[in-house]
């Protein structure tokens, strides 16, 4: 069997924005889970339910900072506090805490691996980010980078449109290649690799 992890930035979505519900509509779909990087000072009384629906289909709610700062500009405290208060917000929600952390803009340095004791995790990003990538150059990208045991980085911003319509895409094919979707914790246990902090960015696992 060979594994493969969806890895989704930036939920949740501010009121009236359904992107990251539309994506776990995706996912129920074709019976699949993901792992979800969120911002947490997002996270209000409108989209609670919407982390609550992840969790109870089996997807993970992992760390991607309270505000998503450049944190290499910030002082250690303030890195500290962007961490905890985006793991209390989750912990408040799911009961569980964070056991990775996604770095904004993946920018790092060695005084947050200081602050920041769990694995810092990167992925295989299709550029999603840039919105003028089309759902098919997303897809080529995806395809481009197929092997077992790989992240990919995706993002469920407000009116991420073409992701939606990549992951739709993809899941079936990868599935027919033999890919079982895991969470990206799980990714860690199922290719051997140990869930600590080792100074890098994990990419592939």
């Amino acid at each position: 069997m060979k594994y493969c992890s969806l890895t989704f930035d930036d939920g949740p979505n501010f009121a009236g924005d359904n992107t990251m519900n539309r994506m776990l509509d995706i996912l129920e779909k074709h019976g699949v889970v993901a792992s979800f990087f969120l911002i947490a000072n997002k996270i209000s009384d409108e989209n609670t339910a919407v982390i609550e629906r992840a969790v109870k289909m089996g997807c993970d709610i992992e760390n991607h900072t309270w505000s998503h700062p450049d944190m290499t500009k910030l002082t250690r405290e303030e890195m500290i506090e962007e961490y905890n208060k985006c793991d209390e917000a989750i912990i408040k929600i799911t009961g569980k805490k964070p056991v990775l952390f996604r770095p904004p803009y993946i920018c790092v340095n060695d005084l947050m691996h200081e602050v920041i004791h769990v694995p810092f995790i990167c992925g295989h990003g299709c550029e999603d980010w840039v919105k003028e990538r089309t759902a098919d150059e997303r897809y080529k990208l995806m395809m481009d980078n197929v092997q077992d045991g790989v992240m990919y980085l995706l993002h469920v911003d407000d009116g991420n449109e073409n992701t939606l319509k990549l992951v739709d895409r993809a899941i079936p094919v990868l599935k027919e290649q033999g890919f079982e979707f895991v969470t990206a914790p799980k990714l860690f246990e199922l290719k051997g690799v140990p869930m600590k902090d080792n100074g890098q960015n994990w990419t592939v696992v």
